[in-house]
């Protein structure tokens, strides 16, 4: 999928501001990379919004964390 670069830059807004959320005991190697894909999925599924972005990926972080340890 393409994706024009005004949602490249939100997804890669949402993804450092959900990364920043981590504490530091609990992030993980692979952390960055899953949290990534989650913005991804989203934004195929239509979710193109920062506010958007940020939830569907904080709403996921405890079960990828809890499957990459």
């Amino acid at each position: 999928m393409q994706y024009n670069s005004e949602l490249v830059h939100t997804m890669r807004q949402a993804l450092e501001t959900v990364m920043a959320s981590v504490p530091a005991h609990q992030s993980v190697f692979g952390l960055k990379a899953a949290v990534a894909e989650c913005i991804l999925k989203a934004a195929a599924h239509g979710q193109t919004s920062y506010d958007g972005l940020v939830t569907a990926a904080s709403d996921q972080i405890q079960a990828i964390i809890a499957v990459l340890t």
